[in-house]
């Protein structure tokens, strides 16, 4: 009878601990099954300025190095392609235009995230013709009867097209060279039509020279015969990862991706 009460009682505290061991178990979770915010991956679209595209694409693995689980998506063109790409509802998270002039109209709709709007670089303007050319040294040599087509981004749409208008009206000399004007998509396109010989010259940035020995500068533009050039950046409300888009923008004003801008061409519009 003792020996059965004594059973009796093991057996009970062997299912008391099972029990015990069984809901601690349930009821307190495995640190290893806790998703960790940070390594969470996260998707990144960014709109930017095709005059960008060289940069963006080197900045992206040093990026990628800093926060493995970010993944970047780039979608270059013209900054008012882009504009209307994201006012039709594109899902972008982060946008760098060339020009205030796109970014404001987001901003006026209220597509903008407050507060992280900032001028992020600068950059020049200079003419360019195809390596072998001898013909221009200066842009009043674009008038000359040698010159047969001159490669511009398309004024209404491309901030480097609205640029170069502004410095042939300054220096009194658009009139004379409209007939002679090709209006390219967006900058790069501009520039390709000089290093393919369809263009005698074109008025690029200085950046977008940087990744081409096709062409070369011949003069760079006054800085008094146009609108400064500073490429705006901003985090969009259409975004669904806040924390991540500020942290790249973030990134982009660091030392790391300032010394790819300045072998680029740019130069970070707080220096």
């Amino acid at each position: 009878m003792h020996s059965k009460r004594i059973l009796a009682f093991v057996s009970w505290v062997l299912a008391s601990l099972v029990l015990f061991i069984a809901c601690n178990q349930t009821s307190t979770p495995n640190p290893t099954s806790i998703a960790n915010p940070k390594a969470q991956a996260v998707s990144l679209t960014v709109s930017a300025a095709a005059s960008l595209k060289d940069a963006m694409n080197e900045i992206k693995p040093l990026y990628s190095k800093e926060q493995p689980t970010v993944k970047l998506t780039y979608n270059f063109g013209s900054s008012g392609a882009l504009q209307q790409q994201i006012e039709q509802g594109a899902g972008v998270d982060i946008f760098i235009s060339a020009a205030n002039k796109q970014i404001d109209a987001l901003n006026q709709k209220g597509l903008l995230v407050d507060g992280t709007r900032k001028d992020l670089l600068k950059n020049k303007l200079v003419l360019i013709v195809p390596q072998s050319s001898n013909d221009v040294t200066d842009f009043k040599d674009l008038t000359s009867s040698r010159i047969k087509k001159i490669a511009l981004g398309e004024p209404k749409s491309v901030p480097a097209g609205q640029y170069a208008q502004q410095v042939l009206t300054s220096l009194k000399i658009a009139d004379q060279i409209k007939s002679k004007s090709v209006y390219a998509k967006d900058v790069r396109q501009a520039l390709n039509y000089v290093e393919s010989g369809n263009a005698d010259a074109g008025i690029v940035y200085l950046s977008d020279t940087k990744s081409t020995q096709k062409a070369k500068v011949v003069a760079t533009a006054p800085e008094n015969s146009h609108s400064p050039i500073v490429y705006p950046i901003a985090v969009l409300k259409s975004s669904k990862h806040l924390d991540a888009a500020k942290n790249f923008v973030q990134f982009l004003s660091g030392n790391a991706a300032k010394n790819v801008f300045e072998k680029q061409g740019f130069s970070l519009a707080g220096s």
